[in-house]
């Protein structure tokens, strides 16, 4: 898949999951506090409902994701998430009843406590990596070429695909670690 088609589907995705995973949010949040303070029980629906946008928030966090799709849904949860905020200076921004009663409640639970502020600042954090922004190498073009061992290589009496000698060992060669991990910066001594 190429760059332009992943942030295209990242754009359609930013479209819609975050605002699916905030209405879920609200009904979640919004349905456990009016069941906890109608009838001190737990709502096993809601639960349910938060579980499932928990999984869409981690998708949407997810690196396999075009990083357009977080960014989207960091910006459209940063102004909610201020709008309260900004509330609390005295300019009322949002009408009532705009909401209905489980979203508005739990709207009030996640904006008046800084969740969705928080929830916007890691999406637009989690789409700020430039590692995000860039496409896989391609694998379907020619293999590299096959160089030849130049003048460096050792021509004891074993030939040139003898060991070398002790001094020429790399001493990290055992290690379980060689050439598999490519995110340890240098050798440990």
């Amino acid at each position: 898949m190429t760059n332009g088609v992943r942030h295209v589907l990242g754009f359609v995705a930013g479209l819609f999951l975050p605002s699916l995973i905030l209405v879920g949010l609200l009904y979640g949040t919004g349905e456990i506090t009016l069941s906890a303070q109608r009838f001190f029980a737990v709502s096993w629906a809601a639960i349910g409902v938060l579980v499932v946008t928990a999984i869409g928030l981690a998708f949407l966090v997810g690196s396999r994701l075009s990083p357009v799709a977080s960014l989207l849904g960091g910006l459209q949860y940063t102004v909610l998430g201020l709008l309260p905020i900004l509330e609390l200076g005295g300019t009322r921004l949002l009408p009532t009843n705009w909401l209905p009663l489980p979203l508005a409640r739990g709207y009030m639970n996640a904006g008046y406590l800084g969740f969705l502020l928080l929830l916007g600042v890691l999406l637009l954090a989690a789409s700020a990596f430039p590692s995000r922004w860039r496409g896989r190498p391609r694998t379907d073009g020619p293999p590299a070429p096959y160089y030849a061992p130049g003048p460096h290589a050792y021509s004891g009496p074993a030939g040139p695909s003898g060991p070398p000698p002790a001094a020429e060992r790399d001493p990290y060669a055992g290690e379980p670690w060689r050439g598999d991990d490519a995110t340890r910066p240098m050798r440990r001594d």
